[in-house]
């Protein structure tokens, strides 16, 4: 019997859905070595690998079978893709064109050695925009964004997703959760077309439109919207609930309850951002990488709190979720902080921190980044993040947060048929 790797249910899948990845028709004990590897649309070639032994029967199944080492070891059903690496250092797996997959291939070798001798494959496609959904530019007033919208008349609970001070118009994460029923809306908020790449100012009106905007489109659901953001992203997320009317709920990864880095400038109103100093940021002799970790002033100073955001006066339910091992900077020290001043005005606050994941808690399945290249500064930046305390946290977040968003949108649990 020939060598046969399959992908269950389907080969043809969302990119955070799990899969059950079997190999059959091997010999008895039999040594194997399987590797999976994607090239990204740069051309950078990912993979990686673990050492596998075949039962009894000639048969594997990753979900019951130990690795006994390579990228990982012990039972991991998702380990070839959360492992998944470039052999060229600080690279990051994202998707640029969602409307096109990432394939991944599944490959059996024989022994635990040079994988010369090939004995099965197949290819599982990894899709990050589900069938049915749609993507839309806009570029309405001055909003540069790209609203998705699920398939059907809904209504829908509606997301504004926003990503962190490298800039750009990021819509990954925004496809998948259309994908799961949302109508969401990722917004580019600098370094993007005409939007300059480090502001002196961002205008609390310009998330003012994007809220407008999604507001009025049929298939949201009319009573409030979410809004999620990491890094700087989360802050902003933090203040569109404090200051703008119609959003009910905010999750804040990797982030902070004060603003940080540039100031926000709302009607009739400076939030500053809070002091820092990039003398204090210290770069690594051996490796280049920059530590950012003790460039701001203590957020216990009293000097720094004209820069918090005073989330205390926003009706919204709030979401924080933050890595132990974040070496960008102290989101765990600052969501704490932001947590702790929301429960002493006695409100309810949702706070996960997760033992060995890093700064860039992304959607589930895809690798670690632990250092990369931050796009707006042009520095070599270390995230931090454990491999497989990582890859636990992704995936519980992501959980976390369509739970919350539908809870406090829809006064429902996640749809068996999101899950």
């Amino acid at each position: 019997m020939a060598v046969q790797v399959t992908v269950l249910p389907s080969p043809r899948c969302l990119f955070d859905d799990p899969v059950q990845i079997c190999v059959a028709g091997l010999l008895p004990q039999q040594a194997v070595t399987l590797r999976a590897s994607l090239v990204d649309e740069s051309g950078e070639l990912f993979e990686a690998h673990a050492h596998y032994r075949a039962g009894s029967s000639g048969e594997l199944d990753l979900s019951r079978s130990p690795a006994l080492g390579g990228s990982y070891s012990g039972v991991e059903p998702m380990g070839l893709l959360w492992s998944l690496q470039s052999k060229a250092p600080h690279k990051r797996l994202a998707k640029r064109n969602v409307l096109t997959p990432f394939c991944v291939d599944l490959e059996v070798y024989e022994g635990h050695g040079d994988m010369s001798c090939l004995l099965g494959k197949c290819t599982n496609e990894r899709w990050f925009s589900g069938e049915g959904v749609k993507r839309i530019s806009v570029r309405e007033g001055r909003l540069k964004a790209t609203l998705f919208l699920p398939p059907g008349p809904g209504p829908f609970p509606g997301l504004i997703d926003l990503y962190g001070s490298g800039g750009g118009l990021v819509e990954y994460r925004a496809s998948l959760l259309a994908s799961r029923g949302f109508v969401t809306l990722a917004l580019a908020y600098m370094a993007f077309e005409d939007l300059p790449a480090m502001p002196e100012i961002l205008e609390l009106g310009y998330f003012e439109e994007a809220v407008n905007f999604l507001r009025k489109q049929q298939q949201v659901k009319d009573t409030g919207i979410g809004v999620l953001g990491l890094s700087k992203g989360a802050d902003l997320a933090l203040s569109m609930a404090t200051f703008l009317p119609g959003i009910k709920a905010a999750v804040s990864i990797s982030g902070s309850g004060f603003n940080s880095f540039i100031p926000l400038q709302g009607d009739g109103f400076t939030v500053p951002p809070h002091p820092y100093d990039l003398g204090r940021m210290k770069t690594s002799d051996e490796s280049g990488l920059v530590d950012f970790s003790d460039v701001l002033d203590d957020h216990r100073d009293p000097a720094t709190w004209d820069c918090r955001i005073p989330m205390e006066r926003s009706l919204a339910k709030f979401l924080f979720l933050s890595g132990l091992d974040d070496r960008n900077w102290k989101s765990d020290l600052y969501c704490r902080d932001a947590v702790q001043r929301l429960q002493q005005y006695g409100r309810e606050v949702e706070f996960c921190s997760y033992s060995g994941a890093g700064h860039l808690l992304e959607p589930p399945y895809l690798p670690l980044c632990q250092t990369s290249i931050h796009k707006v500064l042009g520095v070599f930046v270390h995230w931090g993040g454990q491999w497989r305390e990582h890859a636990k946290a992704q995936e519980d977040a992501w959980h976390r947060i369509q739970a919350f968003f539908w809870q406090h949108l829809m006064d429902s649990d996640i749809p068996k048929s999101k899950l």
